[in-house]
């Protein structure tokens, strides 16, 4: 891991970069999905995904709220945990999206996304 510790929601706000490159729609299944597939006889390589990616995380005893880098060359970091999304939200949107859940990942919903760009200054 690049940071030695998460950052925080605050020093999400302080820097402008994280949220102008911020990735809202991709869900985990296109994170985790391979790069590379064959259709008929031609390999066929998908396009790059590089940004920021909210994501909740459902393998501990709670949901909660992460913000990951992916880079062009296919690298993913959890760079970030948000504490301060009230758990209701989550609850809400893993309930909702559970047919999404891919690798202990679930996709934000609209109201989380909502939230999170007014916390950050993007509403």
């Amino acid at each position: 891991m690049i940071f030695s510790e998460l950052i925080t929601l605050k020093e999400l706000k302080e820097d402008p970069y994280f949220r102008e490159n911020m990735l809202w729609d991709i869900q985990p299944q296109e994170i985790m999905s391979p790069r590379c597939v064959q259709q008929g006889d031609k390999i066929v390589r998908r396009g790059s995904i590089k940004g920021y990616i909210p994501y909740i995380d459902v393998t501990g005893k709670k949901p909660i709220l992460f913000i990951m880098r992916h880079t062009q060359r296919d690298f993913g970091e959890t760079i970030a945990r948000i504490d301060e999304i009230p758990q209701e939200m989550l609850d809400e949107a893993v309930n909702e999206n559970r047919d999404k859940i891919c690798f202990g990942m679930c996709p934000i919903n609209e109201k989380i996304k909502k939230w999170l760009k007014k916390e950050l200054g993007s509403l």
